[in-house]
């Protein structure tokens, strides 16, 4: 089911979550990860971001065969040699900014059916999973910008925190 996406502002995006107990059903809050996430058209979807508290993610980058369930996951290693990416957000509506990051993860995680997985992934993959990760940490994309980039966006994300947002066509909170 669609739920409604959560904006910045919300102390729910600054919290850290809390893992699932293996085995436990997670069914339902997977399917509205992959709804809320298509409807808005996103790349990517953490738990956080629909409200619930949970180390669950979801990614489905355009223009890669690459769509994942991420439970429970851990970064084991970062890349020491990074990269730059325009990242955004779905809790933060319209605004982007370039973000470096390690061009190379490895993760461990449960997938869906509760199989544990260790692989590494580098490119669009690896910077996708750790934004998503990110969320699960209570660390947003803004907290890795530069500020020659988030200072011109404090109107905006003022907005943001105001719930009045312009040109967003799905749910919010």
């Amino acid at each position: 089911m669609i739920q409604p996406i959560v904006l910045y502002g919300n102390p729910i995006l600054r919290q850290r979550c809390e893992p699932y107990h293996p085995g436990t059903q997670v069914d339902s809050i997977i399917q509205d990860l992959w709804d809320t996430m298509y409807n808005a058209k996103g790349a990517g979807l953490a738990a956080p971001q629909i409200g619930q508290l949970f180390r669950i993610f979801i990614v489905d980058p355009p223009f890669v065969d690459f769509k994942r369930v991420f439970i429970n996951p851990t970064i084991l290693e970062y890349s020491k040699e990074t990269s730059v990416l325009e990242e955004g957000c779905l809790s933060i509506p319209g605004l982007q900014a370039p973000i470096e990051r390690p061009i190379s993860i490895k993760i461990e995680w449960y997938d869906e059916k509760w199989k544990k997985n260790t692989e590494e992934f580098s490119g669009l993959k690896a910077k996708v999973i750790q934004h998503e990760y990110d969320h699960l940490e209570g660390v947003l994309w803004l907290d890795r910008a530069s500020s020659k980039f988030t200072i011109p966006m404090i109107t905006a994300l003022k907005h943001c925190q105001m719930r009045k947002v312009n040109n967003v066509d799905y749910p919010y909170v």
